[in-house]
């Protein structure tokens, strides 16, 4: 699978008693029991963990099984972390920012291809 990296970075925030984010600056919300996580773009002001996302450059296609796992699998047996937003199309796998290189660097060794990684740290 190729991947490559979306340009933005983002924050994985947790609203423990919103139903629905104050403003419309988000990119993804899961609504579950304990709360609201929002995925959104981080402003460059902002102090708190960023995360940069993996992108398939074609469709993972809803009826390919394995995709997914194909991409968290290496990244779960080398202990880099992941947080998944599923898209109808594909699903956006983030990283936290200080473990991206590691990321493209394992996703690659499991025979993913993977553009747009930055060449020194942000």
């Amino acid at each position: 699978m190729r991947l490559h990296v979306v340009p933005s970075q983002f924050l994985v925030e947790h609203l423990p008693n919103a139903t629905f984010p104050e403003d419309d600056e988000w990119i993804a919300l899961v609504r579950a029991p304990e709360g609201l996580t929002v995925i959104r773009e981080a402003p460059p002001y902002v102090e708190a963990e960023r995360w940069n996302g993996l992108y398939g450059e074609t469709s993972m296609g809803r009826g390919d099984p394995g995709m997914l796992a194909s991409i968290v699998g290496p990244l779960a047996e080398t202990a880099v972390p992941v947080f998944v937003a599923s898209t109808y199309h594909a699903d956006l796998v983030l990283v936290p920012d200080h473990k991206l290189r590691d990321a493209a660097e394992i996703l690659e060794k499991a025979g993913h291809r993977v553009s747009g990684v930055p060449e020194a740290g942000r």
